[in-house]
């Protein structure tokens, strides 16, 4: 039995990462169902475990589509092109806003959810666990492109195509922007209704258009998490986990500097 799950395992392409993720999910579900059972709620109706689903589903769907584009492009000589991959990032952020803003507000992006945090429209004991549902999702997808194009060496991952500091710099600036214009057309700490979806998706497809063949224009954490530590390219990894956070939390002072007083608090 061994042998035979060994080699399903190796046939199907996918990797430790989807398997950790996996496991790690169980046991946060299981230490949920612990708690949750002490409070007298019924773990699968009570107020976190959908919206994790729905992060975890949302981010899968946002690296499977934006960085599948990549991948596609790349082995089809550029059928994709490059505005096709910007308008595919865009495209899919849109979408998911309008499937699941009104579950778990469609952060999906965990430069987001620290966002909304900073901004006190998000409570803190929420944080973790968003953050931990948008990784596994990104990590899940980045292993079904493994599966699906083995040959491919990056799956996506983003690396700077300039000097370090200016991929850093742009990072920062593109999530400021992107978490600026999320906190001036959500309500509250959920991405919802017509006006932010078309906003937020606008913004983000922009971005990856102007910005992509620079820095990769990744703005989220998750996005740039999954491909690369499914291909192991990790040198450059800290940029895109560092940058979007930094310009997400100025992304909050800046709203704070043009709405009105109490736009970003509980």
């Amino acid at each position: 039995m061994a042998v035979v799950a060994i080699g399903f395992y190796r046939q199907s392409g996918f990797t430790v990462w989807s398997v950790g993720a996996l496991v790690v999910t169980v046991l946060l579900t299981a230490a949920s169902r612990t708690f949750f059972a002490k409070e007298g709620s019924s773990f699968l109706s009570n107020e976190l475990f959908k919206p994790l689903a729905a992060e975890f589903l949302g981010t899968f769907c946002l690296v499977f589509a934006g960085t599948g584009a990549i991948v596609i492009n790349d082995v089809s000589g550029g059928a994709t092109t490059h505005v096709g991959v910007a308008l595919t990032f865009g495209l899919i952020v849109l979408a998911m806003i309008y499937t699941l803003g009104d579950i778990s507000g469609a952060h999906i992006n965990p430069a987001v959810t620290l966002g909304f945090f900073a901004a006190r429209r998000f409570p803190a004991r929420k944080v973790l666990p968003y953050i931990l549902a948008q990784l596994f999702g990104a990590i899940v997808a980045s292993d079904s492109l493994h599966a699906l194009f083995p040959q491919h060496m990056t799956l996506g991952a983003t690396e700077p195509a300039g000097s370090v500091g200016q991929s850093f710099i742009l990072e920062f600036l593109l999530t400021f922007i992107l978490m600026f214009v999320i906190l001036n057309v959500s309500v509250g700490a959920k991405e919802k209704g017509i006006t932010a979806g078309i906003a937020i998706g606008a913004v983000i497809g922009l971005e990856a258009l102007f910005a992509g063949p620079i820095s990769g224009a990744s703005m989220n954490p998750a996005r740039s998490l999954g491909p690369a530590v499914v291909t192991l390219h990790l040198q450059s990894l800290w940029i895109y986990l560092i940058a979007p956070i930094f310009g997400a939390t100025i992304g909050v002072v800046a709203c704070r500097c043009v709405r009105e007083p109490g736009c970003c608090s509980a």
